[in-house]
Parts: structure tokens; sequence; C-alpha cells
């Protein structure tokens, strides 16, 4: 699985007529799936390892979630949802399964390196810099559970605000208010502690 190297998923247009085409293959042809699965695949594993207990946990859901959306692509119909909000909707139901009845720990190598913050040279500097991603992480778990599921599909599933919307079932000004107040709350949190 090269999750590392899979772009964040960010659709145009165009990229949501190639996902249509791509989609309309797989239906017709299940080893055109393959190509789905390739374009979806790191950003999926990213966002799966950040609720899971460990990579290998985050593996398992990942292959679960591209099975079940391997066996339902014949009930799927676009009808305003791209195909990657869908999946994304696969995962995040998939995550809700698995915490049934317990807390989930956080895999924050996952985040995607384009999203680290630059790394110090000296080790003063990297340790003020995993104290200060320590803080972050806690402050994080301390949200309610919507905004960070809100946070973690915007920064670690590389998704729109209006492909959460589509996957959360509400509409794009919710999200973006609900994420900008996210942060809010993260970065006043951060600047007291």
């Amino acid at each position: 699985m090269d999750e590392a190297s899979a772009p964040p998923i960010r659709q145009d247009r165009s990229c949501e007529d190639k996902e249509a085409e791509l989609v309309q293959a797989a239906k017709v042809d299940p080893t055109a799936f393959d190509e789905l699965y390739r374009r979806y695949v790191g950003s999926v594993y990213r966002y799966l390892c950040v609720h899971a207990d460990a990579k290998e946990d985050a593996e398992d859901l990942t292959q679960q979630v591209f099975l079940k959306a391997l066996k339902n692509l014949p009930k799927y119909e676009d009808r305003g949802l791209p195909f990657s909000a869908w999946l994304f909707r696969i995962a995040r139901n998939a995550v809700i399964d698995a915490r049934r009845g317990q807390r989930s720990h956080e895999i924050w190598e996952a985040l995607p390196e384009s999203r680290h913050p630059m790394a110090p040279q000296d080790p003063e500097a990297e340790a003020i810099r995993h104290e200060g991603l320590d803080r972050l992480r806690s402050l994080l778990d301390d949200l309610d559970p919507y905004r960070r599921d809100l946070v973690i599909l915007h920064f670690v599933g590389g998704l729109t605000q209006r492909e959460i919307a589509l996957i959360l079932g509400t509409n794009q000004t919710e999200v973006q208010r609900q994420l900008a107040r996210a942060l809010r709350i993260l970065r006043e949190r951060y600047h007291e502690g």
C-alpha cells in the first residue's frame, strides 16, 4: 500500500468527470476498480490511521472499506455525492463501527508530510516541536467528536468542505462554520496553555 505518495483529494469538474468514468468502467469490469483504489487508498488509509489503535488496524479497516465499496459499487449512483465522498462515508462508518465501546488512539504519523511543520535541525528545537504537537494532540482529543472529525476529514483526509458536507449529510456552510469554530477553539486553547 503506497499511502504516502497518494495526493490529497481535491476535485474539480474534470476530476469528477474522470472519476465518474472510472466508476462506470468498474461497474462493468471489476478489474477497473484498481484505478479507483490506487487513486484513493492513501487518503482513506491516512484517515483511518488517525482513528485506529494501530497501523495494522488501519490497514484492516482500509481493506474492509475498499471491499465494501467494490461489493456495493453496482448500487452506487452519483446523485450529487462524488465517489470519493461516498468512499469516505464508508470509511467513517467503518470507524464508527470499530469504535463502538472503545476509545481510539490517534496515530499522528498518518498526517501527510506536507501537513507537518518543518522539522528543525537542532535537537532542542525538535523537542520543542514535539512538545507543541503533543499539546495539539491533547487539544484535539478534547474537541467534541463531530468537530474533531471535521478537522481530521479536512486536514488528514484532504477533503474539501463540500465533500465533508456530502459525507456528513449537512451543508457546506455548516461545515465551514463548525470547522472555523473548531480551529478557533484549538488556537485559543493552544495559546492558553
